[in-house]
């Protein structure tokens, strides 16, 4: 599967939010890492069609996906930044009406519910309404309902916001396996997030890419414009205040 981003602009009246941003994605996961403001969450809602594209377009196999409609949206998992949820729906009544909007089969929304509610350590909480659940509850929710129709590209803004450490670290590795026969694109500023599972690292700032690659591909590039830096002390989280550090007060490195 190869998802292609071609030359994708967002322009919002006088504020350019993605500027000309190319990238060709195949099954992995691609870890997007940047300050708040930087136009991720932007390009993400564009890759979901959710937002216009000013220019350029976005193709999955070819096919720009504004042509394809409901075939890409079958295809397609979201995890919004700010996911919205009824309170008063219990988790199992959540993700039953989640999967009724992507039309899937009643016997195997149930099945389904049921085994990704067990793999977000939600199945003792699958009766209780979500008004009780913690920010992380509600973020491993959101998780499990973007998981639903086994999508095969998946989009996760800030997956990983309002769980402790120990949950960041079990989403980590889930997030792995699930990048290896899909396309995984992980929205973050969190640095760990990405350095310990993506195979491909974008960071964006003020609408571009202005570095990409592997880790290693990155280390290189650090020590080229850092030359005073010392190759063994190398880590993401160096890069990303190289370039955020001064900007970016939410930054977190756990």
């Amino acid at each position: 599967m190869e998802l292609v981003i071609d030359r994708v602009t967002k322009q919002y009246k006088n504020k350019l939010a993605v500027d000309r941003l190319s990238a060709v994605l195949k099954e992995g996961v691609y870890g997007l890492l940047g300050a708040n403001g930087a136009g991720k969450t932007t390009l993400m809602r564009m890759v979901c069609g959710i937002a216009e594209i000013s220019s350029g377009e976005i193709r999955l196999e070819g096919e720009e996906i504004g042509r394809m409609g409901g075939r890409y949206r079958d295809l397609l998992g979201y995890l919004p930044q700010d996911f919205g949820y009824y309170p008063n729906f219990t988790a199992m009544e959540f993700m039953l009406y989640i999967a009724s909007l992507k039309g899937l089969d009643r016997k195997y929304a149930r099945m389904q519910s049921e085994l990704l509610l067990r793999k977000v350590g939600l199945s003792n909480a699958r009766r209780h309404k979500i008004k009780t659940f913690s920010g992380g509850m509600r973020q491993r929710l959101g998780i499990a309902q973007a998981l639903l129709n086994d999508p095969k590209i998946l989009i996760l803004d800030e997956p990983t916001a309002g769980l402790d450490p120990k949950e960041r670290v079990r989403f980590r590795h889930m997030i792995a396996d699930l990048g290896k026969d899909r396309i995984v694109i992980l929205s973050t500023h969190i640095v760990s997030d990405v350095e310990e599972i993506a195979d491909w690292i974008f960071l964006m700032k003020q609408g571009q890419f202005i570095a990409q690659g592997t880790l290693d591909t990155l280390k290189k590039h650090y020590l080229e414009v850092k030359q005073e830096a010392e190759p063994e002390t190398f880590n993401l989280e160096n890069l990303y205040l190289f370039y955020f550090g001064e900007e970016d007060e939410t930054y977190d490195e756990i």
